[in-house]
């Protein structure tokens, strides 16, 4: 159906309003037309009605066309706008285009083909004309949505960078206290693991068994809390970046040795046998003897721990690109694939109830990692729940300068760790060879 357009005819003369509407009839336009013959009239059925066009006469009896126009566009009254100009005003057209005319007509040139034309093209231009505004208007807001949005995000932005300020000033404290309590407490636990192993020779007490067995007791109950002291000291240097290396050439296989030979007694007290294979052709290594030393406790003390029958093996062997490969593998009780990714994060441990079966400080395997990193090393795990767990760290023979000095602060990010959810017990033969173990 054709649309029915709303057209105003604003001339004083009678004959040219009736060319006009003749015109729009012979050319077939579907129409309401409104006729008034003076500005003030025009601009009140404006004001209350919106027309589709207005044929506006430039001569007027109470204001001239341009001083119309103007009042129009100052009142926000946006609709088409045909000049009817008499012959030779066509300069005056041009400044009525400017003024915001839409277009222009002689009236000598009034037809039905040539009135049609204009009305149609006015129409479109000026519907372009809008869509084109509104479109502006729409880019405008959403500028300006943008620019709140951009203030917002950057005030967000400055109270997570305070607030990250904040959590590391916190963390700053945190790792200070901890080093500091650590520290505070070795002095008097020293003491008391030193005046403990004095009352258990047998020339300065003679104690009786019940004596003996308290004692001894305080004694390991000391050590342990050593050793978790030591942890939180660690920890505390490692996540400051304070911790260095300090390798000098030691023979790899003395301390393997005498590590295993001070944790034999662990295993032995949960009737657990602890076999150890050696396979290197140099057991001299550039390292930090400590350190290493302090790798293989950690991982013995945990197979031991996690093992509750069975045996634990301690491989060694060398690698190809002067590197050495340290395994310990038990019988233990396993770690699911969904834990991997946490166990080697600090204070994490499977189990973090109260009421764990296994006591710690879920330190030991972060300290591990970080060690291991610092090495320039890797670590490998195979586990499965029920079947035990294989650990493997591969560190280098020979540790630079570079990457004994130029130690960072604590971070985990997953790489140098590789996990693999399979049975250790079905791959480490292969893996790390050792088809006669020894005691």
């Amino acid at each position: 159906m054709e649309e029915t357009l709303k057209i105003l005819v604003v001339d004083d003369d009678e004959v040219d309003r009736m060319a006009v509407r003749r015109a729009l009839a012979k050319a077939g336009v579907c129409m309401e037309l409104s006729e008034v013959s003076n500005a003030n009239d025009a601009l009140s059925a404006l004001r209350n009605t919106i027309y589709d066009c207005v044929f506006l006469d430039y001569r007027l009896p109470d204001r001239d066309g341009l001083t119309l126009i103007q009042k129009l566009r100052s009142s926000e009254i946006k609709v088409p706008l045909v000049v009817l100009t008499a012959q030779g005003d066509e300069e005056i057209a041009v400044a009525l285009m400017k003024a915001g005319a839409t277009d222009y007509l002689s009236k000598s040139r009034v037809s039905s083909a040539t009135l049609a034309q204009i009305l149609r093209n006015a129409i479109r231009v000026h519907r372009a004309e809008m869509q084109a505004a509104l479109a502006n208007q729409q880019l405008r807001e959403s500028h300006e949505q943008l620019i709140r949005k951009n203030q917002e995000l950057e005030r967000q932005r400055q109270q997570i960078q305070l607030q990250n300020l904040k959590l590391l000033e916190a963390s700053r404290l945190k790792s200070q206290f901890l080093a500091t309590m650590s520290h505070e407490l070795r002095t008097p636990m020293n003491a008391i693991i030193g005046f403990s192993q004095i009352l258990l020779r047998p020339k300065f007490a003679q104690l009786t068994h019940q004596q003996t067995d308290m004692v001894e007791r305080i004694l390991n109950n000391g050590k342990h809390l050593l050793m978790l002291l030591n942890e939180v000291l660690d920890f505390s240097k490692l996540e400051a970046g304070r911790l260095e290396l300090k390798p000098e050439l030691f023979d790899l296989t003395k301390v393997i040795n005498t590590t295993v030979a001070e944790m034999r007694s662990l295993a032995e007290a949960k009737k657990l046998s602890l076999l150890v294979q050696i396979d290197l052709e140099n057991p001299l290594l550039f390292n930090d003897p400590v350190r290493v030393r302090q790798i293989l406790v950690n991982l013995l003390s945990n197979a031991i721990k996690f093992t509750e029958s069975g045996s634990i093996w301690v491989d060694v062997k060398e690698i190809s690109g002067h590197r050495v490969a340290i395994a310990i593998r038990d019988t233990g009780i396993g770690i699911a694939p969904k834990d991997f990714k946490h166990i080697f994060e600090a204070f994490r441990q499977v189990d973090q109830s109260i009421t764990r079966k296994y006591p710690g400080t879920g330190l030991g395997l972060a300290i591990i990692d970080s060690l291991v990193r610092m090495m320039g090393g890797r670590i490998f795990l195979e586990s499965q729940l029920g079947a035990g767990s294989m650990f493997r760290i591969e560190i280098p023979r020979q540790v630079s300068s570079s990457t004994a000095d130029g130690i960072g602060s604590l971070h985990w990010d997953g790489d140098g760790i590789v996990c693999l959810a399979q049975n250790p017990h079905q791959s480490s033969t292969a893996s790390m060879g050792h088809p006669n173990l020894k005691l």
